[in-house]
């Protein structure tokens, strides 16, 4: 028998295999990769060059040597936060973000809008 924290688990392992993100998933991520991520989230896309930039352009606390970003954006690319196109230096990242569920709203307003038409007294 399943328990609670059982059905939590397939939950957050399901919403893995969906890829992309949330806004909430950022709290859980190490101080290195959400730096990183709170950059992307800024332009969606960047170049190698223009991260490296950008890096260079943070307190110096916060800054990453080159190694440890190459291995922060492939840890980023793995779990599916990012999207890398092409590698090295000509790499382009994007920030793959969570498609959302399209709204209900416009079905319900044409069904109720054509409701009241067909029940009105002038038809």
């Amino acid at each position: 028998m399943a328990g609670t924290y059982d059905r939590l688990q397939e939950k957050i392992d399901d919403k893995r295999k969906e890829g992309g993100i949330t806004a909430l998933d950022l709290a859980d991520l190490p101080p290195a990769l959400r730096e990183i991520m709170r950059l992307m989230l800024r332009q969606l896309q960047m170049s190698y060059p223009q991260l490296c930039e950008a890096m260079d352009t943070l307190p110096q606390e916060e800054q990453l040597m080159r190694a440890n970003l190459d291995d922060a954006l492939q840890q980023l690319s793995d779990q599916a936060w990012l999207i890398q196109i092409g590698k090295g230096e000509r790499a382009i990242y994007k920030v793959n973000l969570r498609r959302k569920a399209g709204s209900k709203l416009g079905e319900s307003i044409w069904q109720t809008l054509d409701a009241k038409l067909k029940s009105s007294p002038g038809s």
